[in-house]
């Protein structure tokens, strides 16, 4: 048992976090927000503006070595944060681990982006009234970054706004999910030993009704939110001048053509199908296959989901293991029920055992089914057959998300034809759009969201630009 509280940017406040973390991973989660209240969360935006003036002009180099430290930090302590993961999330150790070690990978993407701050030379002699005349533009930190960040990526998703934050000169308050806070206390640890960029990260874990305070605050002056698309566009209304920055997940789909190696991609199809109990917004959960290898790569799938190692998720051997809470699996439960009751046929799965729901495999799944139009976050697919390149991009193309798209094909005609056609924000060739880089622009349209995050974009959201003309 370990007691956690917030931290305000150097302080740690205790008595809001209680953990206690056991072996058995039918447990319910295991973390307790008892709720930072208004005044708290205030405080801390008070002290976040404070240090904005105080910190905005921080050398780079500064922000270079303390960035780069906490990236060596992390390393060091990778398991750790592995098994914290695994246990209060369900996540599969292994998938946890990988977590961390991109959260590595963001914080010293961030220490080299903060060298390189943008800035451009500009000419104003394109007209005649700018003859002589030349200009400098310098990006500046806007203030105060507020970010809330999601239950499924606890550690890394809450990196992806805290580094870039930190790398341009950004306070930045952020509110954890409130069933996954304590990777990032575990962060604050770390970052409490350095001596400047520790006073520019606020980290308050509350309720939702208090942490809406950040939407509406006049101090704060960028907000970043990854989670539903309710929950964000609502945030997009109230947030008056802000900039806002929208991660709002998806359903993404993966093309199969004919003429693919299906055995040779299958662990990736499996991976994108089934990682985390398809808790990832880029979930791969339509898989639009030619109609010549559909009844192959059906056999396939069927037989690799049905082999995946159930169990504890600190279990290093463990591919598959529970969702967050038993609600969403009762979700994932009703969604394919529906389903099955409008004529859709079941390969495998569509078993629940408290939180635990096994891998499912659909096909003949109408189209205005939810587990078909919506983002099922769960460990759910549906495949279906196309017959021309015309038709399978039309069918990836036929949901309101628009996140990435992975496109499995050895046709250089066909890829191109994805790339201008696809409606989404990334699309990924011979693989599936579950892959993500951290220091490239990721982020979708239509419900998708709004914005790109990766280290040099997010840092670009955070400034704002100023000319010098002489």
């Amino acid at each position: 048992m370990k007691s956690w509280g917030c931290y305000l940017g150097g302080e740690f406040v205790n008595g809001s976090i209680e953990i206690s973390v056991t072996e058995k991973y039918t447990d319910e989660i295991h973390a307790q927000v008892y709720g930072a209240d208004k005044d708290l969360l205030l405080r801390a935006v008070s002290k976040a503006n404070r240090a904005f003036g105080e910190l905005k002009f921080l050398p780079s180099h500064v922000r270079y070595n303390e960035c780069m430290w906490v990236a060596g930090e992390l390393e060091k302590r990778k398991h750790d944060f592995a098994i914290n993961i695994a246990k209060e999330s369900g996540k599969p150790y292994r998938f946890a681990l990988a977590e961390t070690e991109r959260a590595v990978q963001v914080f010293t993407v961030a220490a080299e982006e903060s060298k390189r701050l943008p800035k451009e030379y500009l000419s104003m002699d394109w007209t005649s009234s700018g003859k002589g005349k030349e200009g400098i533009v310098k990006w500046f930190p806007a203030g105060v970054v507020a970010g809330i960040s999601p239950f499924n990526f606890p550690l890394n998703l809450a990196v992806h706004k805290v580094a870039p934050a930190l790398a341009c000169g950004c306070p930045i308050v952020l509110k954890p999910s409130s069933l996954t806070p304590t990777s990032l206390l575990m962060l604050c640890e770390i970052i409490d030993q350095t001596e400047h960029i520790k006073k520019m990260l606020y980290v308050v874990p509350t309720d939702r009704k208090t942490g809406n305070l950040l939407i509406e605050h006049p101090d704060i002056r960028v907000l970043s939110f990854t989670g539903s698309p309710d929950v964000g566009w609502d945030i997009k209304e109230r947030s008056g001048k802000k900039k806002v920055i929208l991660e709002l997940g998806g359903n993404a789909a993966v093309i199969v053509d004919k003429g693919i190696d299906l055995e040779k991609n299958l662990s990736s199809f499996i991976y994108g199908a089934f990682a985390y109990s398809g808790q990832i917004c880029i979930h791969a959960q339509r898989f639009i296959v030619h109609r010549d290898v559909y009844d192959e790569f059906k056999k396939l799938m069927r037989q690799s989901a049905e082999k995946l190692k159930k169990g504890n998720p600190a279990d290093e051997q463990t591919d598959f293991s529970v969702m967050i809470d038993d609600g969403n699996a009762r979700r994932v439960e009703s969604w394919v029920d529906d389903a099955l009751g409008k004529k859709a046929s079941v390969l495998c799965g569509h078993k629940r055992d408290g939180k635990f729901y096994e891998p499912t495999i659909l096909e003949n799944v109408p189209t205005e089914c939810a587990v078909y139009a919506e983002e099922v976050f769960g460990p759910v697919i549906t495949l279906e057959k196309f017959n021309s390149d015309e038709e399978a991009v039309l069918k990836a193309n036929a949901s309101k998300f628009g996140l990435q798209c992975g496109v499995f094909t050895n046709r250089i005609d066909f890829l191109k034809y994805c790339f201008e056609h696809l409606d989404v924000g990334g699309v990924v060739h011979n693989g599936v759009p579950t892959l993500r880089f951290d220091h490239m622009p990721y982020g979708g349209v239509k419900d998708s969201g709004l914005g790109r995050e990766g280290v040099a974009y997010a840092i670009r959201d955070y400034m704002e630009p100023k000319i010098l003309i002489w």
